[in-house]
């Protein structure tokens, strides 16, 4: 079915740009790939999966390693991802944004976008500390358990959330929140007080901070800083969140971004 707000009207999928679509989701989701993996993951006839890689290969969508036994995301994924990036409206408004809060707190910060029931990372800052944080332009995360995703999912109506996260949202700590019911008081809280945060809840020994950005966008996007434990004290989140908001605010008083055409 079309997305909606896409402009065209609902339809089956075209079974092969569907299917080749899946293969490249799969390539970004596990990595690099056998082709008994693949076939397990996807669940496609042998000979469809053969034809399909040799036109990924073919178009540099996918590349092979040198035993030629497993495949990977290949360039042509990098330059569409790239883009996308430096097309976006949101990622090029919030540059200096970005800049001032990393100046004012010294650790990792990121610019995320809700996409499902994941958040998707579209710019970062590094932490000017040497024991850092892994986090990559791209990298995809499960909503329910960042700070990030937290303050976007409590800007949408409760039945709406309960349809991204599913009946059964995964642990990815023993802190993180599993139970639909105790996550939607959780986000009822972050909705009243403008603000989300976790603490070790999608990793150990890591929190994060994170304000909704309200550009005028067709997206949801939001603002994090994230720290090590170690280095989170009792100021910590007051600095933080005075950062993320102040630079916030000075973003949202210009006028609003140029909406992507649908």
């Amino acid at each position: 079915m079309a997305p909606p707000g896409t402009g065209f009207e609902p339809h089956a999928p075209v079974k092969s740009a569907d299917r080749a679509l899946e293969v490249l989701e799969c390539l970004a989701e596990h990595g690099e790939s056998s082709l008994g993996e693949l076939r397990a993951r996807l669940g496609f006839p042998k000979s469809s999966l053969h034809a399909l890689l040799r036109t990924l290969l073919e178009r540099r969508w996918v590349v092979q390693d040198a035993t030629r036994t497993r495949f990977a995301l290949g360039v042509r994924a990098l330059q569409i991802g790239t883009a996308y990036i430096d097309a976006d409206p949101v990622v090029a408004r919030s540059q200096d944004t970005l800049d001032e809060i990393a100046a004012r707190t010294g650790e990792a910060v990121h610019l995320g976008r809700l996409d499902g029931a994941h958040v998707v990372y579209l710019a970062k800052r590094e932490s000017v500390h040497p024991l850092r944080l892994y986090s990559a332009v791209g990298r995809r995360l499960p909503a329910h358990a960042t700070a990030l995703g937290k303050v976007m999912l409590a800007s949408l109506p409760a039945d709406e959330v309960r349809r991204v996260v599913g009946p059964a949202p995964a642990a990815l700590t023993p802190n993180t929140v599993t139970d639909v019911d105790m996550l939607l008081v959780d986000l009822a809280a972050v909705a009243e007080r403008g603000w989300a945060s976790e603490s070790e809840e999608n990793e150990t020994g890591v929190s994060c901070i994170a304000v909704l950005l309200r550009l005028g966008q067709d997206t949801v996007d939001a603002l994090s800083v994230t720290a090590p434990l170690a280095r989170w004290d009792e100021a910590t989140t007051t600095v933080i969140l005075a950062a993320l908001v102040e630079a916030r605010d000075a973003l949202e008083r210009f006028s609003p971004v140029r909406r992507r055409s649908s």
